[in-house]
């Protein structure tokens, strides 16, 4: 493998935890939402990645990058709050609270920003390599 073919890959996981970031964005920006039915709140998002595999170099199934293949909500209860004077209440005075766990969302966020962080440094020093290899020939 060529080193062009690293700033395919690294550009694919920059993508998709690009991605992860905007979805912890969204989780985070809905955190306190409420609804008056439990099917009606906003429930956490998480992205699903996938291997992009590529048989044409060697042969055998080579990883060649990442992809985000879905977005699946959060399976899970959600916080039932007895809060009677809010006017989204249900009859029984019950409002229903997201289940975003924020520190669940701050460790997706320093763990994608730094996957981020790692790839775009991935791609300085093969820029860095290439660099170096076109300055042998002077």
């Amino acid at each position: 493998m060529g080193l062009g073919k690293v700033f395919d890959i690294a550009g694919t996981a920059l993508s998709a935890q690009s991605i992860r970031l905007n979805t912890v964005a969204s989780n985070m920006a809905n955190a306190n939402s409420i609804s008056s039915t439990p099917n009606g709140v906003y429930r956490s998002r998480q992205p699903v990645f996938s291997a992009i595999m590529d048989n044409s170099l060697s042969g055998d199934n080579t990883s060649v990058g990442v992809r985000v293949v879905d977005i699946v909500e959060k399976q899970g209860d959600v916080n039932k709050v007895f809060d009677p004077g809010n006017p989204r209440a249900d009859a029984s005075g019950f409002v229903y609270q997201s289940n975003v766990n924020i520190i669940e969302e701050m460790t997706n966020m320093i763990s994608a920003s730094r996957s981020y962080q790692n790839n775009i440094e991935v791609m300085n020093t093969a820029k860095q390599l290439m660099l170096a290899t076109l300055r042998l020939g002077e």
